[in-house]
This record gives structure tokens, sequence and C-alpha cells, in this order.
């Protein structure tokens, strides 16, 4: 009786994963993702994305050996594993189903998210050559995902809604040009960047670059409460927020947009229209690098870099699979990494913002995700995950020499979670 009774659930479960997968699998590539397993994590996704554009059946495994991948078997798969070097095995459809069965466990926090399709990826940012580098194309470049380069134009004129997912990187949404004048407003690239984001203001029939990039941050604003994700680092987190909230009011000093900030202008921040953040102050002063109390950059001066370290949060992956999806790694425990933005205040964070990771020593927030509308926003602090001090003009980190990087990882989740066939949160 026993074995009926067993061999009639395992009956059932493969028919309950037929109907869930279309299929069920032959054979099945498993890519595994925990750190013993997988040589490469970071190809991995750009594998996952190549199995999305080719139309393959893809689950992702959440919080099974390090969030692994198992994807329909395909030759032409096989042979572009094998030529980017990423770790997998091939399983027969008995394995396939004990692996599935042993995901679906109530006792086990795992859960297997279909991906439906391969996210189309935009790239917030200008062009030409700039004294800095930009993480996620980094990550994307060496993934082999590709993606596409809009700025203020495209944006403006409604470009977003070509697009599932969004990169903001190194921005300044508030028209200070990133608070550089103290060190900077001498060398070429920043008398140079000014005038051209001046003259693009000018293009585009705005006074001011500030009226002008706010402009694009309420168009971006109304992409996410339509249902797009927006994935921002570094300065594009808290000078989106930022400038959102100031809208209608002049926060910028006469070495900025030419003439002085409104009097009074703190008092006058409507928070109610940010995202993330709320009750933060703004730095009035345009020699402090720095745009208000949001960032721990200057508050985190005590902390050595070998103590520098920040936690992933563990969710019910049945109950919760968007943070779980978002925080998928082969540790809990991931290297911090300094930028303009390094990190949140914690007493800044709105609490319908859920914190995905921090830096307990510190007490701050260092990875947050929310919904806004329809739509979803992730905002990760600090401008480089294997560069612990990036510095304008520093040499960009080549990948190679990271594949298994954890810190990088976090954003490559981010790069697959439009693609999820998505549950609502419970909690």
């Amino acid at each position: 009786m026993h074995n009926i009774t067993r061999s009639a659930k395992t009956i059932v479960l493969a028919l309950l994963f037929f109907f869930i997968s279309n299929t069920v699998l032959s054979s099945s590539i498993f890519i595994p993702m925990d750190a013993k397993s997988q040589s490469n994590h970071l190809k991995a996704y750009g594998i996952t994305y190549f199995a999305l554009e080719k139309g393959l059946n893809v689950h992702w495994l959440l919080n099974y050996q390090g969030g692994s991948f198992l994807i329909s078997d395909n030759e032409e798969l096989r042979r572009e594993l094998r030529i980017r070097g990423v770790s997998f095995e091939v399983l027969s459809d008995s394995r396939t189903l004990a692996i599935l069965e042993e995901i679906e466990s109530p006792s086990r926090n795992m859960e297997a998210v279909i991906l439906e399709k391969a996210p189309k990826i935009a790239v917030y940012s200008p062009k030409g050559n700039k004294p800095w580098d930009d993480a996620v194309t980094l990550a994307l470049s060496y993934a082999e995902i590709p993606y596409e380069t809009i700025y203020d134009e495209e944006v403006l004129n409604d470009a977003l809604v070509l697009y599932d997912w969004l990169h903001l990187h190194h921005e300044d949404f508030t028209g200070q040009y990133g608070k550089f004048y103290r060190n900077y407003r001498t060398t070429p690239w920043y008398i140079q960047e000014k005038a051209e984001a001046e003259a693009l203001a000018t293009k585009l029939g705005y006074s001011k670059v500030s009226e002008q990039k706010l402009a694009v941050a309420l168009k971006i604003r109304d992409y996410v409460t339509g249902g797009g994700f927006m994935f921002a680092m570094c300065s594009a987190t808290d000078s989106f927020d930022i400038a959102l909230a100031a809208e209608g009011v002049d926060i910028a000093e006469p070495m900025f947009d030419g003439d002085p900030s409104d009097p009074g202008y703190p008092s006058k921040i409507d928070f109610t229209k940010t995202f993330a953040f709320e009750n933060f102050i703004l730095e009035r002063d345009p020699m402090v690098y720095e745009f208000s109390s949001i960032d721990m950059t200057e508050k985190r001066r005590h902390l050595e870099k070998e103590a520098d370290y920040f936690t992933l949060m563990e969710f019910s992956a049945k109950w919760d699979p968007v943070p779980t999806m978002l925080n998928q790694n082969h540790t809990v425990l991931v290297k911090g990494f300094m930028g303009q933005t390094t990190a949140f205040d914690p007493s800044t964070v709105k609490s319908t913002v859920l914190v995905l990771a921090e830096n307990k020593l510190n007490g701050e927030a260092r990875y947050i995700h929310g919904i806004k509308g329809q739509g979803f926003f992730t905002f990760y602090g600090g401008h480089d995950p294997e560069d612990y001090q990036h510095r304008v003009g520093d040499p960009k980190t080549e990948l190679e020499l990271h594949p298994t990087s954890p810190g990088y990882r976090l954003i490559l989740n981010n790069v697959l979670f439009p693609a999820a066939k998505k549950k609502k949160q419970k909690t």
C-alpha cells in the first residue's frame, strides 16, 4: 500500500510539472550555481538568456545549489556552454523529476520559477567615453547579454516602452553635475560634460539642465509605474528620488544653473513623490561631494576594508519568490564596495521598501527593492562590486578575473528578473 501511494504521488507530481512547464523533459541541462560546482557564475546568466532567446524551457531553481538553472536539453546549448566555459550536467528525466520533487516539498525553502522570455534591456547612458565605467554594462558584456544604450532624447521621445528592463548608473538627475564641482570644476572633462549637458537641454527645449533631467526622471517614473523594471546603482539611486521630490523646486546653486536656489527649499521637498526614500536632508553646500543624508559614505569612515561585508537577507522561496530571486547567490556574505552613493541610511528608507541586504556592522542598507504602481525597482549601493574604492579615471574591472563574483551576481539576478513568471508576494 505504501509503495502504491508513493507511486501515485510521483505520477501526480509528474503531471503537475507537465502542465507547469508544458513538457516533461526527456533530458535536461542542469547548470549548478553553488561555489563548489560552478566555474563561471556570471556567464551562466548569459547562457540562460541565450536559452530564453532560443525558446527553450527554463526553470530558475531558487535556493537549490545557489540558485541553479534547469533548461531543456539542446545540442546547440551544450555547444554554447562548452564555448563559454560554464559548468553543466546532463540529467535524465528521472533525475530531473527527483530534483523538482525535492524543491516542491513544503519542508524545503526552495521554488522552481519558470522563466518565460528574454527581456529587452536598455542602459541609460550618455554617448562617448566617460571618466568612469559602469558595472552593469561590464556584467552584460562579459555575460554576453545584449543591450541597447539610450539617453535623454530617446527617453523623452517615449522609447522606454520598447524595453522590459532599464538600468541607471552613474547619473545625476538633480542637474548638479554629480556634485563634482569642488575637485573637478577646472578639469577638461568636467567643463566639457557641463557644456554638452547644457547644449542638450537647449536642443530639447529646456532652459536648464535640472529641468531637462527632471523631465527624464518623470518619464522613467511613468515607465516603472506602467509596469517596467528599473535597476539603479551608485548616484542614480538617490539623485533620482531627490529629483522627483524636488519637482518644481530649484535646489541648484548658481554655479550649476546660473541662478540662486529657491529660498527655504528644504521645506518644499515632497517625499510622497519618491520611490524609496523619505525624511532625508539635502546637502546644500556645492563644495561637498554628497547629495543628501540618504548616503552612508561619510558615516562609515571607521569601517575597515577587511571588515566591510554585507549580508543577504533570507526570504521564503515559496511565499516570497521575488526577493528570493533577487538574492540568489553562492554566499550570504558579499564583499562591500564604495561609490558616490555607497549605502543607504535605513532611517531614510520607506517602510514599503524591502531591504534585501545590509551591512550589520555599520547599520546600513546596501540593496533594496520595491514596487511602484505596476512595476518594480531595485537600488544597489556602490559603484563596482570588484573595485573597493573606484575613483574617477581608474581603469575598468576585468571580469575575466572575477567570473564567480557574488557582487556582480546580484546585478545579473536583476537582469533575469523580468523574465520570470511572477507570483504575487505574500509578505
